[in-house]
């Protein structure tokens, strides 16, 4: 389940980092949700299958599968953290986040 907990103004990526790191927070149009605790066994298995897959299929391609907690900025008002995401934008990814869109998120 995802509380909007974080409601009483509009959030920034620069607010997300100060955040403390064992919570898992998203931002979309600035409102701040507060993200399930740690995934079942079951979807860790599920993750981990999908992320092998991809991971095989894009092996010698220019495109990088990451999984979670990977923060996807896609503007100063939206990160997201998706399970599994594919960049093949080099550019996008920085020693931070991955900036823009990815190609695919799961």
């Amino acid at each position: 389940m995802f509380l909007a907990i974080k409601t009483d103004k509009k959030y920034t990526y620069k607010d997300y980092l100060k955040w403390p790191d064992d919570e898992r927070w998203e931002i979309i149009d600035g409102v701040a949700y507060n993200m399930s605790p740690a995934p079942s066994i079951r979807h860790q298995i599920i993750v981990g299958n999908f992320y092998t897959l991809l991971n095989l299929k894009l092996k010698g391609k220019s495109c990088r599968v990451f999984i979670a907690p990977t923060d996807v900025v896609l503007s100063e008002y939206d990160v997201v953290q998706p399970d599994i995401l594919v960049v093949c934008d080099k550019k996008k990814i920085t020693k931070a986040n991955i900036s823009g869109a990815p190609d695919i998120a799961i």
